[in-house]
């Protein structure tokens, strides 16, 4: 069990951001098992045709060893995420870890096993091999996350959304004690369920949610005095991400509404982008965009700006029509 001690001003400095480092990073405990993360197998077999190109495997092997199952992350691999941030940013940050900090950083997971071959070459000469690192990062970024960033942004971004919308309607208490079934607000801490054995206090920096696709059992925490606060969460509605979904044969929404339309309302339970509806329902970018305005002057879509993107969702008409016209 961990323990995060919250002043005023931390409760203050609860925000949210998308980190596409945190993603690339974990996204190697998924390549490793994949049974554990069996929602991602559409993304897990295009990752490993990529990583036994010779060329990848090369430069990405810093990262692997760095991120072995059931060890620690350093915390430096995932530093904490601010809005508007891109990988080339998060990519400077990391570059810029003055090399005692990587020390301390590795240091910090030998409770769970010794370091790698990487690992100790990385400690011994921290200023000389934190380039192989961050090139690891990049390559591996791009060769198999870009590809399909949009739609893991989408999603993060939806669920962003969401929990600001919880913050702002229910405060602290009620954002902390939904944001995983593994946490608890007592009223100025929050008590973490987990195997860390954390005491902290913020002292007043405040704390960076992110939320995570490949962080999937509880919320995972970087707290070490040197870094910024933060905790990746495991992201709402990730089942959906890699599917395709068409109305059901037979839909009676489809009948009503079309069965374009229908198939974008029943995928707008959660918020989603227009480029995720597309890849999701394989049309067309314009003619999902035309299916939305179309609803959207009906009534039956919303829509909200979250940073860059346009988020879509159902309204509680369209909810209402959606659950009946699958029997509820």
């Amino acid at each position: 069990m961990s323990e995060l001690r919250f002043t005023l001003a931390d409760v203050a400095g609860v925000r949210f951001a998308v980190s596409p480092a945190n993603e690339t990073v974990m996204s190697m405990w998924a390549l490793a098992d994949p049974a554990r993360y069996a929602v991602h197998l559409p993304w897990i077999d295009r990752a490993r045709l990529t990583l036994r190109r010779p060329e990848v495997v090369a430069r990405v092997r810093p990262l692997v060893e760095l991120t072995r199952p059931r060890r620690w992350l350093p915390d430096f691999l995932t530093p904490a995420a601010r809005p508007g941030l891109e990988m080339t940013d998060q990519l400077a940050q990391i570059a810029a870890t003055p090399p005692d900090v990587v020390v301390q950083d590795l240091l910090a997971t030998t409770p769970r096993g010794p370091l790698s071959p990487f690992g100790q070459a990385l400690l011994a000469d921290p200023r000389g091999l934190l380039p192989q690192v961050v090139d690891a990062m990049r390559v591996w970024y791009d060769e198999a996350i870009a590809p399909d960033w949009t739609r893991m942004r989408a999603l993060l971004d939806a669920d962003v959304a969401y929990r600001a919308a919880q913050l702002a309607e229910g405060g602290a208490g009620r954002l902390f004690t939904q944001l995983h079934s593994s946490l608890r607000w007592l009223g100025d801490r929050v008590v973490s369920d987990d195997p860390f054995e954390r005491d902290f206090d913020l002292r007043g920096r405040g704390l960076a949610l992110n939320p995570s696709i490949f962080a999937d059992r509880r919320v995972l925490w970087n707290l070490l005095e040197d870094s910024l606060p933060a905790g990746a969460y495991p992201v709402r509605a990730v089942g959906t991400l890699w599917e395709t979904v068409e109305a059901p044969p037979g839909d009676a929404l489809a009948r009503v509404v079309g069965a374009g339309r229908a198939a974008l309302l029943h995928l707008l339970d959660a918020a989603a982008t227009t480029t995720d509806l597309a890849r999701r329902t394989g049309m067309s970018g314009g003619n999902v965009s035309q299916h939305l305005a179309a609803l959207h002057a009906a009534g039956l879509v919303s829509r909200s700006r979250q940073g860059r993107h346009v988020l879509y969702r159902n309204t509680d008409a369209a909810t209402v029509l959606v659950r009946a016209s699958r029997g509820g």
